[in-house]
């Protein structure tokens, strides 16, 4: 289905990416099929203020991670991309091993092996070597590394700001039209 979207929900900081992505993706007309992880969960109450049922409500179906008999862990079941925001290390690591412990793991695989779009946005910073070798092993794989760095080109000012520029350059991957940031319109040489 081109109107699916998977988006996954994870235990690094930055839930704040996932929260206005699935917000995005429902405004642009997608149909998002929400996973969070038990950290995931924690961190939505911690770093929003708000219980993940008010996420699970916006989407359009919801899941646990450890429903590994769900439709999503099978190659048939029909999605346009999977977007992993935020992506702490650990579920980098799994899926880059080929390690599918758990529901999004799993659904990472399933995209990677049936060449959809695999999204995953890390939010870590320092980076080990681990991590480096792990996001090189994605992309070679066929994953899209889109670390949470946003632009200042264009003069933020509020935390909003930030954090639709880093969800409008995962929307720009999805090939959806956005109007969450100005473009860059190049500088003039006399």
């Amino acid at each position: 289905m081109r109107d699916r979207v998977v988006l996954a929900l994870t235990g690094a900081s930055g839930v704040v990416y996932g929260y206005e992505l699935l917000r995005s993706l429902v405004s642009a007309g997608k149909k998002v099929s929400l996973i969070t992880s038990e950290n995931g969960s924690k961190l939505i109450s911690l770093e929003l203020g708000l219980d993940l049922s008010h996420l699970e409500s916006i989407a359009d179906r919801t899941y646990r991670n450890d429903e590994m008999d769900s439709d999503l862990a099978s190659g048939s079941t029909r999605f346009q991309a999977m977007v992993i925001a935020p992506c702490s290390m650990r579920t980098l690591g799994c899926i880059a091993s080929g390690i599918s412990e758990n529901l999004i793991c799993r659904v990472a695989e399933v995209c990677l092996k049936e060449r959809r779009p695999l999204i995953v946005v890390p939010r870590e910073t320092p980076l080990s070597l681990i991590h480096i070798e792990n996001m090189r092993r994605l992309a070679l794989s066929g994953g899209i590394v889109l670390p949470a760095m946003p632009a200042f080109y264009y003069k933020p000012k509020t935390v909003d700001e930030i954090v639709r520029y880093v969800v409008g350059k995962v929307l720009d991957q999805l090939g959806i039209d956005h109007e969450l940031f100005p473009r860059w319109k190049g500088t003039r040489h006399r």
